[in-house]
């Protein structure tokens, strides 16, 4: 009985393999249409190139706008984004002990405007009567030491005066040159302290790029040197011209400022935009480096890569590792190798597996 048992399990179990190995299995056939691409083989690479560095646009006149005395702010005549005039009054800081140092210093001026007028009577009355000897050398001394005291004080007073005329200028913030109001960090009613940024102005009209350059090219980028001025969020290449470059990195951690005047402004150019800059240092680039059009990379978070051509005429996602960027190249370090195909161009939108026709 139990073998009986045992031939009919392992004969159920052969027709049971034998029913699901006789299924047929149709493959999903591809139906989608084929894109039609461009593409181009990976070359070793050993022309001169250009050297490409991060920069940022800023306003050539810039400024953050604080005072030299400490007072609570009676009012903010402006905000963010008002355009001002050269001399406009953006800040009123209470002046009320100012007022009150100023009507003590006329008072000493008063005072010792007096105490001169006397002084300067008596010696040139004292003067006359040296002359005729009937006043003594000790007297007439005397005098010339009271009158010189006097003409001290009277200076000294008017000093004082011109020293609180002064401070007057840094209760009332005005701005120094035309242009936009950028950032406002005071409110009415608050206290203002010296050196304190209360407003920052900046100029519009002229722009101009910092760019921080590796200490293995500072050595070759030149004053007057002409550069490409690459602004992605624009859509815009503009002509600039170096006319600044730092010697020193001591607080820079090894690179190098480098200032770039432009040629001329795009009309949707802000401060504070990213951009890159070429600058035209030749120089013979390492053997059997990879480079591909910064065009054909394919970006998804923090990850990189490019479209490859497969045996089967699909397109296949291969992820990258990226170097730096030469003109409108990027070195691939790891990921594509000499002689493979990648697609430089699409007339449709790629996917993984996507079949692919070859113009």
């Amino acid at each position: 009985m139990k073998k009986y048992l045992y031939t009919l399990i392992v004969t159920s179990a052969s027709l049971f393999i034998t029913s699901c190995g006789s299924e047929d299995k149709k493959a999903i056939a591809n139906t989608t249409p084929a894109i039609s691409v461009n593409v181009a083989n990976v070359t070793e690479q050993q022309n001169s190139s250009y050297l490409s560095v991060s920069g940022k646009i800023q306003a050539v006149n810039s400024t953050s706008l604080s005072t030299r005395m400490m007072g609570s702010v009676d009012k903010v005549h402006v905000a963010i984004g008002d355009k001002v005039k050269k001399g406009q009054l953006l800040v009123s800081i209470n002046n009320a002990d100012l007022e009150a140092k100023k009507a003590q210093v006329n008072a000493r001026i008063t005072q010792a405007t007096v105490a001169f007028k006397n002084a300067e009577k008596n010696y040139k009355r004292f003067q006359n009567l040296f002359k005729t000897s009937s006043v003594s050398q000790k007297e007439m001394d005397d005098m010339t030491v009271n009158y010189q005291m006097a003409k001290a004080a009277l200076e000294a007073a008017n000093q004082q005066k011109n020293e609180v005329n002064a401070q007057f200028v840094y209760s009332n913030i005005t701005a120094p040159f035309s242009g936009i109001i950028t950032s406002k960090n005071i409110e009415n009613g608050d206290m203002a302290s010296p050196g304190m940024p209360l407003i920052s102005i900046e100029n519009p009209t002229d722009f101009e790029v910092v760019a921080m350059v590796p200490e293995t090219e500072i050595a070759q980028i030149k004053n007057g040197a002409q550069v490409r001025v690459l602004v992605k969020s624009i859509n815009a290449t503009v002509a600039g011209k170096v006319v600044e470059v730092s010697t020193s990195a001591k607080y820079t951690g090894g690179q190098y400022l480098v200032k770039i005047e432009l040629a001329k402004k795009p009309a949707n150019m802000l401060s504070g935009m990213f951009a890159t800059v070429q600058f035209p240092v030749h120089k013979k680039l390492k053997e059997s480096m990879v480079l591909v059009p910064e065009t054909a990379i394919v970006t998804n978070g923090q990850l990189a890569g490019i479209y490859t051509v497969s045996e089967s005429k699909t397109a296949i996602l291969r992820w990258l590792r990226l170097g730096r960027t030469y003109g409108d190249q990027v070195e691939v370090l790891s990921g594509l190798s000499l002689g493979e195909s990648y697609i430089l161009s699409a007339k449709g939108k790629l996917f993984n597996g996507a079949k692919i026709t070859i113009q």
